[in-house]
């Protein structure tokens, strides 16, 4: 029974998630809410609360699962990265950052916020999550690069991790941000996510 009773909330649980990224493809997140997610799910409203205290620790659950579904990609990366090129290995590791919009997207608009509001058990389960894909990166790299020095994959974390929180606005700027920067004389390259991250990842890795 306990089994049971497990599986039903975890159920439960995705179907709350699945409403809140739903609802987050046609809404900013100040404007969605809990009635928001519930209209979208096949329980009511006052439900939700049994499994999540406010929207944001929806929307950590979120990140967390996209974060699990990006440690996936890298895992399968350094199960097959042994043999390739600086190039090859770099589109590689680009290429698993297609279909993660949902996590860039929350991870550069609304993650400070998001885990002020969560309970630290919830941020906690995501922080593991976080872990787990920079484990998963350093795989990749010791798959590669046998020889790679600790240090060197450590330095590579750093610069990368905090690329990917910006890089979502850099791939996806409004129209108003477009028109104001040609106004001014910014370049805009308007290039994609993939784009942007096999360029960065090219860089870290030069002379490797």
């Amino acid at each position: 029974m306990a089994k049971e009773v497990l599986e039903q909330s975890a159920q439960r649980k995705n179907e709350i998630i699945d409403a809140c990224e739903a609802v987050y493809r046609t809404k900013g997140f100040r404007e969605v809410t809990i009635r928001d997610i519930s209209q979208e799910t096949s329980f009511s409203r006052p439900s939700i609360y049994n499994y999540f205290e406010t929207k944001e620790e929806i929307f950590l659950a979120l990140l967390t699962r996209e974060y699990d579904r990006w440690t996936e990609k890298l895992r399968q990366v350094s199960r097959h990265s042994s043999a390739w090129s600086r190039e090859e290995f770099a589109k590689a590791l680009a290429g698993t950052l297609e279909n993660q919009e949902t996590m860039l997207k929350i991870q550069t608009m609304n993650l400070y916020e998001i885990e002020e509001n969560s309970r630290r058990e919830r941020l906690a389960e995501y922080k593991r999550s976080f872990y787990r894909a920079m484990t998963a990166m350093d795989d990749c790299l010791t798959a590669w690069r046998p020889g790679m020095e600790e240090a060197e994959k450590r330095d590579f974390r750093y610069a990368f991790f905090p690329f990917l929180y910006g890089i979502y606005a850099y791939a996806h700027p409004t129209k108003k941000q477009i028109s104001v920067m040609e106004e001014v004389g910014i370049p805009s390259p308007q290039m994609t996510v993939y784009e942007l991250a096999y360029h960065c990842i090219l860089q870290l890795l030069q002379g490797k």
